[in-house]
């Protein structure tokens, strides 16, 4: 443990290579890593939940989902053969107001999880680190949902 956060010292913060991602095994918290894990939760709580709900409000959003997605393109395209998109008024409303810093205004290829790459620099160091203890394997183990729990497919 000491050696652990001796090492950590000497090499400096963390960084992640490429864009920003959560880990495959985002939401566990293993023991050890819980001050990482509750900075990571208060920053994807705050910082980038905000950040992503201006992008949508600014017409940027995209959805994890590969349906929604196609359906928002869509619709997109469709206001913009309208010619009255809610992007264009939003901007208008914008470029009106001479006090908001136009630096911090979202654009189509922002992630929202870059407000917290940090965090997650720190989160994913650390969990990989500590999910290789024994203590912490069950974190990682798939589990078998027993048959009367599962969910009942209805049959003709």
């Amino acid at each position: 443990m000491v050696w652990n956060r001796i090492r950590d010292a000497l090499s400096g913060p963390p960084t992640l290579s490429g864009p920003s991602q959560l880990p495959p095994y985002f939401p566990v918290e293993p023991a050890g890593c819980e001050k990482h894990a509750e900075k990571l939760f208060a920053c994807l709580a705050n910082e980038a939940t905000t950040k992503a709900r201006d992008m949508e409000k600014m017409g940027y959003g995209k959805s994890y989902y590969e349906d929604v997605e196609k359906e928002r393109v869509v619709n997109l395209k469709q206001q913009q053969e309208d010619g009255s998109t809610a992007v264009v008024a939003a901007a208008a409303k914008i470029s009106d107001s001479a006090d908001i810093d136009k630096s911090k205004l979202p654009s189509p290829n922002d992630n929202p999880l870059d407000e917290c790459r940090l965090a997650i620099a720190y989160y994913k160091r650390c969990c990989d680190r500590e999910l290789k203890k024994k203590k912490n394997w069950i974190l990682t183990e798939p589990y078998r949902v027993q048959e009367e729990y599962r969910y009942k497919s209805k049959s003709g």
